[in-house]
């Protein structure tokens, strides 16, 4: 059964780029750049602290979310929206902050903790725009990472947190995107 929850949270990790990149080709989403780019760097980050771990379950999580950041940062070179302001490049340096401690501490645990406070604070302009312009965004694209992080949270057999840490921030990461993006709004006056 772990190897199906594996198979079945890499497939929807795969798919939700391709959702989001149809939508963002479309003009019905509108990707923050400055997240995107945080997001791609540290995919790769958590990648390689997984892969360095020797990690068999969160890998692939990972792995995928990597295409997809990949992906979706170049769309949202062209498609996207922000990248300058004050809060972006904190965030960014807050980012690459991480990646730092990453590579001078060669400890993998701490590069994935590393990795997901990075990737936290990569997503704050991602969060802001979204709270502020929710038409911007799409709730599918974040439903289906909500549902790849659950499939890869139930395919561990050990609970250590080096292992369920990546998977359960995607997961609830997502799920706020997907609460910002379909909440109530109340109408402009």
């Amino acid at each position: 059964m772990r190897i199906i929850f594996i198979a079945i949270s890499s497939i929807l990790a795969l798919i939700s780029p391709l959702i989001y990149a149809r939508a963002i080709l479309r003009g019905e989403a509108r990707p923050h750049r400055t997240t995107r780019l945080v997001l791609f760097l540290i995919t790769a980050l958590t990648t390689l602290s997984l892969f360095a771990q020797h990690d068999r379950v969160a890998i692939w999580l990972a792995g995928a979310s990597f295409i997809q950041a990949f992906v979706i940062f170049v769309l949202s070179l062209r498609y996207g929206m922000g990248g300058w302001a004050k809060t972006d490049i904190l965030c960014l340096v807050i980012a690459l902050a991480g990646i730092v401690l990453w590579q001078t501490t060669a400890n993998p645990a701490l590069g994935l903790y590393a990795a997901i406070l990075a990737d936290f604070t990569g997503m704050i302009p991602a969060l802001i725009k979204t709270y502020h312009q929710p038409e911007t965004e799409i709730a599918s694209f974040y439903a289906l990472d909500v549902l790849a992080a659950l499939f890869s949270l139930l395919a561990l057999s050990i609970w250590v947190p080096q292992g369920f840490a990546y998977p359960l921030y995607i997961l609830i990461i997502n799920t706020c995107m997907v609460m910002l993006v379909v909440r109530p709004r109340r109408p402009r006056e």
